[in-house]
């Protein structure tokens, strides 16, 4: 079963994009994403509410 998660923009803190987490991954997921805001790619981190 897949958690769907947040990932915010280190650099602006801009909540891009929405993805598909395994339920069994237990470190907070990482990705490099462009974002729009920033103009660049940059690390994004998971974000949980």
């Amino acid at each position: 079963m897949r958690e769907y998660i947040t990932l915010v923009c280190r650099e602006c803190s801009n909540r891009n994009y929405r993805t598909p987490k395994k339920a069994k991954q237990a470190e907070k997921l990482e990705l490099k994403k462009f974002c729009k805001n920033c103009g660049r790619h940059v690390f994004h981190k998971e974000y949980k509410k």
